[in-house]
């Protein structure tokens, strides 16, 4: 049996249960301090890290009891964070002193800021971090803790959709947790998206309990969508990329005319994700937004989730051009008239619904933005 201390995320013990696959009252746990040592934020990141710091004092949660199967699972949800785990000597919440071991950063990891916060944390990032756990403990046996740590953005975004989602105005006419019963959830892939799986029974519009199906989504997460609009000239700016599902699909034509889009990073707004998006792809900033709508983009196979917005900004022709942000977007950017979308749109040559539904929304809203309201 060991005993490990815990000063950051891990604090929070509903996450620390998850990750240990643990009940709260098989925890053996109290409040503890570590001499000399402080926990400070890490720059963009919203865990802290532990640093060496004579005459402070480290505050934490010591959990006894610990078997060799609880730390490969720590190990494990750790291995991505470069952490080692070290022995040093804490304090109980009695004034005892007892050796613990700690996953303590290696040296010069992170650049650190101010002391880090547990309830401010809590506030902001846990439940986005308790569900990003459940698909990471999800894969223990199954990937390595490198292979998590690549992935490790793609389940920190999915985490944030669906935290969003909970967030978002419940069924006021329905008992959701009623009338859906999930008997299995499997996840059988997993890499820049996921595929989640459900067993599940879901209540008939003449009240009885359907049966029991199987059914998948293209786990995705949430996206930013903003279709440049210069209403002065009237113009809209559009960007071209290959897209790998079209092609996989068939299509002779993989390479799409799209508005700007992009995911949200966990944290983010989709504001700012729109104009952040826009700066990478067409370095183009917008005098303000427009929202266009928020919705799913395919009910039936992805739990995709959708902000669509209209960037009010200067567009002149030099506003074309290349852009991307690394090796795997290679986009180029066109200006057009609003009248030749609109007639690419009835000649059915827009195939990308975000952009159809933005320019269908301008084509509402446009006399509007045109007069300056």
């Amino acid at each position: 049996m060991a005993s490990l201390f815990f000063y950051g995320t891990l604090r929070h013990t509903p996450l620390l249960e998850i990750v240990l696959g643990k009940a709260p009252e098989r925890l053996d746990g109290c409040p503890a301090r570590l001499a000399d040592h402080a926990v400070r934020s890490v720059p963009g990141e919203p865990f802290p890290t532990l640093i060496a710091a004579p005459g402070e004092t480290a505050p934490g949660l010591l959990v006894r009891g610990l078997t060799e199967q609880d730390i490969a699972r720590l190990r494990f949800y750790e291995s991505g964070f470069d952490f080692d785990l070290v022995t040093l000597d804490v304090t109980d919440d009695d004034g005892t002193p007892t050796t613990a071991q700690v996953f303590f950063p290696k040296p010069g990891l992170w650049d650190t800021e101010d002391d880090w916060s547990l309830p401010d944390w809590t506030a902001k990032w846990a439940g986005i971090s308790i569900q990003a756990a459940r698909e990471v403990m999800a894969w223990h046996g199954r990937k390595t803790g490198a292979e998590i740590a690549a992935g490790f953005a793609g389940i920190r975004r999915r985490a944030a959709a669906v935290v969003a989602a909970r967030n978002r105005v419940p069924d006021t006419v329905r008992d959701l947790a009623g009338d859906v019963t999930v008997l299995a959830h499997k996840r059988p892939y997993a890499n820049f998206f996921a595929v989640e799986e459900m067993d599940l029974r879901v209540r008939r519009y003449d009240q009885r309990m359907g049966p029991v199906v199987n059914r998948a989504a293209l786990a995705v997460g949430q996206a930013a969508v903003v279709l440049p609009y210069d209403p002065r000239l009237d113009t809209v700016l559009l960007v071209e990329q290959f897209r790998a599902p079209v092609f996989m699909a068939g299509d002779q034509m993989p390479w799409v005319w799209e508005p700007i889009a992009g995911p949200l990073e966990p944290g983010e707004t989709a504001e700012e994700a729109a104009r952040r998006e826009a700066l990478e792809e067409a370095d183009l900033a917008f005098r303000y937004l427009e929202p266009a709508g928020e919705m799913y983009s395919s009910t039936g196979s992805s739990t995709e989730y959708l902000y669509l917005f209209i960037g009010v900004t200067d567009l002149p022709d030099t506003a074309a051009g290349l852009g991307g942000v690394d090796a795997g977007e290679d986009i180029r950017s066109a200006v057009i008239a609003f009248d030749e979308l609109m007639q690419r749109v009835d000649d059915r040559l827009c195939r990308d619904m975000p952009l159809v539904t933005t320019a269908l929304w301008l084509a509402r809203h446009r006399d509007r933005l045109r007069s300056g309201q």
